[in-house]
């Protein structure tokens, strides 16, 4: 994946305006997105900021006790240099490991979106998937709570960052969970979708 070299044209965004500007978008261009565009867009959501030694390293969004209970998964149906199909995010790396392609992806994506068509017509769209266990382990009753607010925080950074290449995102909530689940290959208990977010040029 294209890394910081490969975003200087996304550099000089204004933070007051992107924050100012922020709205959801359900309306996207019939354009691909880069695949410089989109390594940004993974690294502003669950990128490495700082690596500082074996196993520890830390991201550019907050996570209650550095847990980052997410895994990025992506539903790509237009984007340069990537076949159609489900990918997985690997944060250390910056990379990307394909999950396998569907013969139908845009139909099952539309129905696991509760027939919201406009999520099955992005470029991409961003599934978050939940570990539980990687928060349940420390904070118990309360990890439930947190990994709902590390939600927000990932999904936030998406909104702004898409300002910076020229796209608009719309956080998802309302999905059909064992269509969701089976798309990504998810087992639903260990694993399993929390949010997700279309993303297209706008």
């Amino acid at each position: 994946m294209p890394g910081r070299e490969a975003w200087g044209s996304f550099a000089g965004t204004d933070l007051v305006a992107a924050i100012g500007n922020r709205k959801s978008h359900r309306r996207f261009k019939d354009e691909q997105l880069s695949l410089a565009e989109l390594a940004f867009l993974l690294w502003s959501t669950q990128g490495i900021r700082e690596s500082v030694g074996p196993g520890c390293a830390y991201r550019v969004v907050p996570s209650a006790g550095c847990r980052h209970a997410f895994e990025t998964y992506l539903v790509v149906s237009s984007v340069g240099g990537l076949a159609p199909g489900v990918y997985r995010y690997l944060p250390v790396d910056h990379a990307l490991v394909f999950e396998g392609g569907r013969v139908n992806l845009q139909a099952e994506l539309s129905l696991a979106a509760l027939n919201q068509t406009f999520v099955a017509a992005a470029p991409v769209v961003f599934v978050w998937a939940t570990v539980p266990y990687r928060m349940e382990w420390r904070y118990g009753l309360a990890a439930h709570r947190v990994i709902a607010m590390d939600a927000g925080h990932v999904c936030q950074n998406l909104y702004l960052a898409s300002q910076a290449v020229g796209c608009g995102t719309c956080a998802i909530a309302a999905y059909h969970q064992e269509r969701m689940d089976r798309l990504l290959g998810l087992d639903g208990e260990d694993e399993f979708t929390l949010y997700m977010a279309p993303v297209g040029k706008v």
